[in-house]
C-alpha cells in the first residue's frame, strides 16, 4: 500500500482522451494546484498540502506518467511535451470546479507550471517554480564539465531504446542515487517514501524517459517560439531555489526575469526536495505568493 496524505481524498480525474490522473484534493477557498518533481510522485507535497489546506482548496496530481496517473504512449513526441502537460492540469482544475488557480511546481513539475502559465494565463492566477531554470536557459547554463551534474538529462535525451534499456536494468539503483544526492536530510524522505518513490519510478520508465526526452526536443521548439514572441509570464512569480548559480556560474534570477517581470526570486539552503525538507520555508514563500 502506498502511502497518502492523510486527510485528502483521492480521485482519479479524465483530463484527455485517454488519460486520467490520480490527484488528492482537500480544504477549501482559493484553489492551489501542486505538481511534483522526479523522481517523486504527488506525495512530495505531503506537509504543504496539509498546511495550505487550512484555507485553500489543494490538488496535487500525479503527473501523466508518474504515479497512479496514465501513462500513454508516445508514438510522435509530443505525449509529454510540457504543453500537453500542461494542459491536463489546466483540465483538472476545470474538473474540479476551477477555471482559475494558483499553481506551483518543483522540478518536471515547476517546467510544466510554466508551460500553464504561458499558454493559459487566464487560468494561473499566481506561480511558484521550485528549483529549476526554464527549458531553454537550463539547456544552455550545462555545459563542459559542469555538466556531469545533468548527466541525466542527456541519457534521456538519447532516442527511443537505449535509454529505457539501460535505467530499466537496475532502476532502484538509477533513481536512487537522484533522492540520495539531492537531499542534504535524509531523515525528510522516511524509508516508506523513499520506497514508494521507487516503486512508482520504477513502474514508469518509459514515460519519464519520454518526459525528459521532450525537453530535449519539443519543449526547446516551443520555449524558442515563445521567447522569439515576446512572450512572458503575465501573473506574480516566485521562484526558490539552490544557489545554483553560484556554482555554474550564472545569474538565475536574471535569467527567470526575462520570463517572469513580476518575480519575488530566493535562493535556500535546503537540498533539492525543499517541500519534504523545509517545508515551512516553502509554505510561507506560497502564502506570501498567494498574497501579491
Amino acid at each position: 500500500m502506498n502511502p497518502t496524505i492523510r486527510g485528502f481524498d483521492y480521485r482519479r480525474v479524465t483530463v484527455a482522451d485517454g488519460v486520467t490522473l490520480n490527484a488528492a484534493v482537500a480544504g477549501s477557498g482559493s484553489p492551489v494546484v501542486l505538481l511534483h518533481g522526479f523522481p517523486q510522485t504527488h506525495l512530495m507535497w505531503r506537509h504543504v498540502a496539509a498546511d495550505l489546506a487550512a484555507d485553500h482548496t489543494v490538488i496535487c496530481p500525479d503527473l501523466r506518467g508518474y504515479g497512479d496517473s496514465d501513462k500513454p504512449a508516445d508514438p510522435d513526441g509530443t505525449a509529454y511535451a510540457k504543453r500537453t502537460m500542461a494542459a491536463d492540469v489546466v483540465a483538472l482544475a476545470r474538473a474540479l470546479g476551477h477555471d482559475r488557480f494558483a499553481l506551483a511546481g518543483h522540478d518536471r513539475g515547476a517546467l510544466v507550471a510554466v508551460r500553464a502559465g504561458l499558454d493559459h494565463p487566464q487560468a494561473v492566477t499566481h506561480l511558484a517554480a521550485l528549483d529549476v531554470l526554464p527549458t531553454l536557459d537550463m539547456w544552455d547554463v550545462l555545459h563542459g564539465t559542469t555538466a556531469a551534474v545533468g548527466f541525466h538529462l542527456y541519457l534521456m535525451a538519447q532516442p527511443p531504446g537505449l535509454p529505457e534499456q539501460l535505467i530499466g536494468a537496475s532502476p532502484d539503483a538509477f533513481f536512487g542515487h537522484f533522492l540520495d544526492a539531492w537531499t542534504r536530510d535524509p531523515d525528510a524522505l522516511p524509508a516508506d517514501v523513499r520506497a514508494a518513490y521507487l516503486r512508482a519510478s520504477r513502474e514508469a520508465v518509459t514515460s519519464i524517459v519520454a518526459d525528459y526526452r521532450a525537453s530535449a526536443g519539443i519543449d526547446v521548439e516551443h520555449d524558442r517560439t515563445d521567447r522569439a514572441a515576446g512572450n512572458r509570464l503575465r501573473m506574480p512569480v516566485t521562484v526558490l531555489q539552490q544557489d545554483w548559480g553560484a556554482a555554474l556560474g550564472y545569474d538565475a534570477a536574471g535569467l527567470w526575469r526575462a520570463w517572469a517581470p513580476d518575480l519575488e526570486h530566493r535562493t535556500v539552503s535546503c537540498g533539492h526536495f525543499m517541500a519534504e525538507e523545509s517545508p515551512a520555508e516553502v509554505v510561507k514563500a506560497l502564502r506570501a505568493l498567494l498574497a501579491r
